[in-house]
């Protein structure tokens, strides 16, 4: 592939991402590819390819013979997001804790330095993008092959329903975004220190921070039992 083609693709690649973690291509939504590869200036092989890189991270579905969609978030993965996601945050922390290294760590201050600036700015889509990068460097810090695509999957579900509940500018909502802040930095603290405890703690703090507002996306209001109270089928 030619350094043009691969810089056509990269530029793919962010353009998806971002499009599907703010929901400004829905879930469930079919990919136009032939139209995707007129606006990219992109053969076939290169679209693909940049398809099944989305696809292994659990951005979009790939079907045979019907082409590309994105990932859908029906009440089964969002049940599964619901029970998965405080036993994958603290064990991605532990881990962070343990591994972080120095240029890592200050990939993670800047991502809560970008994260700080877009709740000054009030951009809904900038907060959810640099709340999943903040996200994203725990991940990488975390290193582990066998959690990280997991949590990567974690992250786009997370992000799409941020753009949920970043979005109401009330006083609680402007409280919760002020601690969500604070706890990014306590984290900072504990996978600096190298303090897996605190760093596992944190992370359930910062699950319960906004786990009510996720139930109010995933469950209907008239429904009165916590989805995480529902015994899982």
């Amino acid at each position: 592939m030619s350094e043009t083609a691969k810089s056509r693709k990269a530029a793919l690649l962010v353009h998806l991402r971002r499009s599907i973690i703010t929901q400004a291509l829905a879930p469930g939504a079919d990919l136009d590819e032939a139209l995707l590869a007129e606006e990219f200036a992109l053969s076939r092989t290169p679209l693909r390819e940049a398809l099944r890189d989305l696809a292994g991270d659990g951005y979009v579905d790939l079907r045979e013979n019907r082409g590309a969609r994105v990932s859908d978030m029906s009440h089964t993965t969002l049940r599964g997001f619901f029970q998965a996601a405080p036993m994958i945050y603290g064990a991605v922390l532990r881990l962070a804790a343990q591994n972080a290294r120095p240029l890592q760590i200050a990939a993670l201050k800047d991502a809560q330095l970008q994260f700080r600036a877009a709740l000054r700015g009030g951009d809904i889509a900038a907060r959810a993008l640099a709340n999943n990068r903040f996200h994203e460097v725990t991940g990488e810090m975390a290193d582990n092959i066998y959690l990280l695509p997991s949590f990567r999957r974690l992250l786009i579900d997370h992000a799409r329903i941020s753009m949920t509940f970043f979005q109401p500018r009330d006083a609680e909502t402007a409280q919760k975004l002020d601690a969500a802040s604070q706890q990014h930095e306590a984290i900072i603290v504990a996978i600096e220190a190298g303090d897996e405890a605190a760093a596992a703690q944190l992370a359930e703090d910062h699950w319960n921070l906004s786990r009510d507002r996720i139930a109010q996306f995933v469950m209907p209001t008239a429904l009165e039992a916590p989805l995480g109270q529902i015994s899982p089928t």
